[in-house]
């Protein structure tokens, strides 16, 4: 139990960390936000749980495919608020698209031979 509340600590450390650069240089809390790092620290964790080179192998190349389908919400909220949209709503909206090209992924990703 302690593991996952050390786990939990971690990451919501990382997540304050990024805030709170954020206010004063934000392209550096980005660049912080944009490191794999809680991609790295999940295969730590998996690897300890279970040190199975196939799967973490699998492991490593979903991720690779599952961040493609992410990147365009980085694009769209931007341009929704430069446009004038609420905040929230522009949040919103990037979440949803990201959702809709998560599903594209798992639905068509296979046919075409990615293996997730």
């Amino acid at each position: 139990m302690w593991q996952i509340i050390a786990k939990a600590a971690l990451a919501g450390a990382m997540i304050a960390a990024i805030a709170e650069i954020g206010k004063r240089l934000p392209a550096m809390a980005a660049l912080v936000a944009s490191l794999p790092l809680v991609s790295v620290l999940g295969m730590l964790f998996l690897w300890r749980a279970r040190p199975d080179t196939e799967n973490m192998a699998r492991h490593s190349e979903a991720t690779f495919w599952f961040v493609l389908p992410s990147l365009p919400m980085f694009l769209a909220i931007p341009m929704m608020l430069r446009a004038g949209m609420p905040f929230w709503l522009s949040l919103t909206l990037g979440c949803a698209l990201t959702v809709g090209l998560y599903l594209l992924m798992v639905q068509f990703g296979p046919r075409i031979g990615i293996r997730l």
